[in-house]
């Protein structure tokens, strides 16, 4: 039986030949236009519609995605030379800035905000849980963990550095730094110390 869909004839026995011919291509390594987008009516065909997504909580992959750690450290980039085309901020002040801005940002974004942007079929276990706590399901030392923590570290040696060590711009980028590392530490997962950010 033949239907028709948005002006596209097809068949599930027809669907099923060009999967084997999508197949073959893919196997050498090529790809064409018309076969993943046979695939696609092939896969949403399969699928059944209304249902939600396959993730229970799609934050916890978030951070896995392709591009993602590229888009950070470009955004991070990008904030350094704005800071540094401000004509009254010297080199070190810059510096200083970029990294108290960074970890600002990843503090609230990674350990003060709870919950997910999404409607999750988990029936609220997420909504109490930080970004980090929900990151790769709450495993340790992941690839995206490890990349979150390693991040603040080298953007303060290259902030240390490049304001000399001066007393001041170390304190600061030290406890800027402080508040960003002890949150993502194993032994506070789930912890809320003194109660703050427990709701």
């Amino acid at each position: 039986m033949m239907t028709s869909t948005a002006g596209c004839l097809h068949a599930p026995g027809l669907i099923r030949i060009w999967t084997k011919v999508i197949i073959a291509f893919e196997l050498k390594s090529t790809r064409y236009l018309y076969s993943s987008l046979l695939l696609k009516v092939y896969q949403r065909s399969r699928m059944n519609v209304g249902v939600a997504h396959s993730e229970v909580n799609p934050n916890t992959r978030v951070m896995n995605s392709r591009g993602i750690w590229l888009t950070y450290a470009l955004g991070v980039g990008i904030l350094h030379i704005v800071l540094l085309s401000i004509p009254f901020f010297s080199v070190p002040v810059v510096w200083t800035l970029t990294n108290v801005i960074h970890n600002f940002g990843m503090y609230v974004f990674m350990h003060a905000v709870k919950g997910t942007p999404f409607e999750t079929p988990d029936q609220g276990k997420a909504r109490l849980l930080t970004h980090w706590e929900q990151l790769d399901y709450g495993v340790q030392f992941t690839s995206s963990r490890k990349f979150f923590t390693i991040s603040p570290i080298i953007l303060y040696f290259l902030a240390s550095f490049y304001t000399k060590y001066d007393t001041t711009h170390f304190v600061i980028n030290t406890a800027s730094l402080l508040s960003v590392l002890i949150p993502k530490l194993p032994q506070l997962h789930g912890v809320r110390i003194f109660g703050i950010n427990k709701y």
